[in-house]
């Protein structure tokens, strides 16, 4: 039989035809790819010719087309849809893929023929894409001995699989250390519905957890113990308390192999090894600004303890302030001071945030518009599709969205491609958004809370980078950028959401159609750096955790048992720790770093938002016609045209420069928050 993952789609833009696609499809697709692509690399490794970049730039970037088409529909599946018989597959998978990679960056034939490569006559992108790969050669090993190269894949295959399965495990804590309570009046505070969406068939009520470790409904829930109960269940997840997903070991794991990896390339520590790769360069310069911000946010903590001091003081069930009820007063106060989330989230629905929200500031900055495509089916119902046009009425490609939590799915919210464009293939992106809200029931609306409503500003920020993409190759398309850069114009596209003219277009009643009232939109844009002590210590302690964890050597490593107390020991010596805010992920179900992806990388949100608060400023600024706040096409148009266009066809912070004019400064960071 023809497998679906191996044939070109002829559904529109190549879309996979997820109807015929099963998970055992994936492993021969997989295995079938990789050996094409390894012959690829044989026949350019060998070629008697001299190295151009036709024979050997364009050919490998070419390498990738049939690998491409397999593996993004099984890692959308991996991450969307999970399930145990995924799980296996992803866990065979993950070693084989990891030794494939590392045939092509140990090859020395390779690596000299990109060295002999003759650039004097190549365009921009393509010296770029040269001397970037020929770093990453040398930053994955391509100096060491056979013998050190082998210890290097051996930890390699090691990693992908423990990492795979820490991220398996910490899925699966979302649903051990679900919260489970036997009485309605334990739940005093939230709706009807939320409550009937919890209760069992025993008469129990079970909240799932959130990947992060404040929980959202602590803000709602008036019960103390409660609260905490919450909190304290988040707090619990992978500390042995279910087997499933007792993660301490793996964590334990990891670290080590990271840092005999380290070592292994003459590098004090993982950090260092990832610092390198980024535009951070050096991993003292990421300590020295999260430690830098975190005095200022940890000061700014104790100020808003003392605000939140009388609300506690005047609540009769309240018994004192502890860190799961931190979320409750605070709402309590923006309601006061500023907007609280039960006052805006009628006006929140997730279809106007979409459709009259992150479309509509595109258009405004870019001149796309946005058409729905129900014919395009993705793997579930519940994905929606829609065909991007640029102002001329050509089709650029697609964005799809999948919003809605399902068991298996991993937590939290992200961005990913099924196709990546590039004039040298000839396609166009397939773009898809994931986020966990949960399901309402057939015909009733999605009300979202604040922060949700930017999360989709910012992942959506994440698709214009791909679907806004001009770039010859593959290999330097859309998000293809440093860590530490690619979390910059998702983060700048959550400023249009606090944007006047985007907020009346899409902050209406979900029932009346009336808009947000005056006096609530003025206090939404005063509260934009509302509690932000809070939110940039629990940020800042992780960065920092995730620091400590890669900045030691693997003798250094605490076995399995000691993981709490290494964490809290890094967090004072760091100068981070506050008793009344947890990390915003901690050590045993840190999946961002412990399931790979951002490992020693976490402080990239932090060290791209310095980059996002000096662009936002030119925005108000140089970018802004009249008082549009920079919402207009000459301004959209420097930062499609400088910025989102460019991928990684040159260093990323000449097309930071290029929209700035000058070099950022650290200080717009800490304007930004308020601190």
């Amino acid at each position: 039989m023809t497998n679906p993952l191996l044939t070109p789609s002829a559904l529109p833009y190549g879309v996979p035809n997820w109807a015929a696609i099963k998970p055992e499809h994936i492993l021969p697709a997989a295995r079938s790819a990789m050996e094409d692509q390894r012959a690829q690399w044989e026949r350019i490794a060998t070629n008697p010719e001299p190295a151009t970049v036709e024979n050997t730039v364009v050919a490998v970037d070419k390498s990738n087309d049939v690998i491409n088409r397999a593996l993004a529909p099984a890692f959308t599946l991996f991450s969307s849809m999970g399930g145990l018989e995924l799980e296996q597959i992803q866990a065979t998978l993950g070693p084989e893929l990891s030794a494939h990679t590392n045939a092509f960056w140990l090859d020395r034939r390779m690596f000299e023929r990109f060295e002999a490569v003759d650039l004097s006559e190549a365009d921009e992108e393509t010296r770029y894409f040269v001397e970037d790969t020929l770093k990453k050669f040398r930053l994955k090993g391509i100096d060491l001995s056979e013998t050190e190269q082998a210890k290097l894949k051996a930890i390699d295959s090691q990693l992908s699989s423990l990492e795979i399965l820490f991220s398996q495990r910490a899925t699966k804590a979302m649903e051990d250390n679900a919260l489970i309570v036997d009485s309605r009046d334990e739940l005093a505070g939230l709706s009807d519905e939320q409550i009937a969406s919890f209760e069992q068939e025993d008469g129990t009520f079970r909240i799932r957890l959130l990947n992060f470790t404040n929980q959202p409904l602590q803000a709602e829930l008036t019960n103390p113990a409660t609260r905490r109960a919450l909190l304290d269940a988040s707090t619990r997840r992978g500390l042995g308390d279910f087997e499933s997903s007792d993660s301490r070991q793996l964590v334990v794991d990891i670290a080590k192999l990271r840092a005999e990896r380290a070592a292994l390339l003459g590098q004090p520590h993982h950090a260092q090894v990832v610092a390198m790769k980024g535009m951070a360069g050096d991993s003292q310069n990421i300590i020295d600004l999260l430690t830098s911000v975190a005095s200022r946010a940890v000061q700014a903590v104790d100020r808003e303890q003392e605000n939140l001091r009388a609300l506690v003081e005047e609540d009769p069930a309240s018994d004192g302030l502890e860190a799961g009820d931190w979320a409750f007063y605070q709402e309590k106060l923006r309601g006061q001071v500023a907007v609280d989330d039960a006052a805006l989230k009628p006006y929140l629905a997730l279809s106007n945030v979409v459709e009259k929200g992150i479309f509509y500031a595109a258009e405004k900055l870019f001149g796309i518009t946005f058409t729905p495509r129900p014919d395009i089916a993705g793997y579930v119902d519940t994905v929606q599709t829609w065909e991007v046009f640029d102002e001329s009425g050509k089709a650029i490609g697609l964005f799809q969205a999948d919003f809605y939590a399902r068991k298996g799915k991993s937590g939290g919210a992200w961005m990913h491609s099924l196709l990546d464009q590039s004039h040298r293939a000839g396609t166009k992106p397939v773009i898809m958004n994931n986020s966990n809200f949960e399901e309402p029931p057939a015909g009733q609306e999605t009300l979202l809370t604040w922060d949700q409503v930017e999360t989709v500003f910012h992942e959506f920020g994440h698709a214009l980078h791909g679907l806004l993409s001009d770039t010859y190759y593959v290999s330097t398309s859309g998000t293809a950028v440093p860590r530490d850069f690619v979390e910059l114009p998702s983060q700048l596209n959550e400023m249009w959401s606090y944007h006047p003219e985007v907020l009346a277009q899409f902050a209406v009643h979900y029932e009346t159609g009336e808009p947000l009232p005056t006096e609530l939109a003025a206090k939404l844009s005063a509260s934009k750096t509302f509690g932000q002590g809070f939110a940039t210590t629990e940020f800042v302690a992780s960065a920092l955790l995730d620091q400590a964890w890669h900045q030691i050597s693997a003798e250094e490593v605490p076995d399995s048992a000691a993981i709490e107390e290494f964490e809290q020991k890094a967090l004072k010596d760091l100068g981070v720790y506050h008793e009344l805010v947890p990390p915003r992920y901690r050590t045993a179900y840190f999946k961002h770093t412990f399931g790979g992806g951002y490992d020693a990388g976490y402080y990239s949100y932090m060290w791209a938002e310095v980059l996002v608060a000096d662009i936002e400023q030119w925005f108000a600024s140089k970018g802004a016609k009249g008082s549009d706040g920079g919402l207009n096409r000459e301004a959209g148009e420097k930062l499609r045209r400088e910025l989102l266009s460019r991928g990684s066809s040159r260093d990323p912070m000449e097309s930071f420069a290029a929209v700035r004019g000058r070099e950022p400064r650290a200080e717009a960071l800490l304007e930004r928050r308020g601190l």
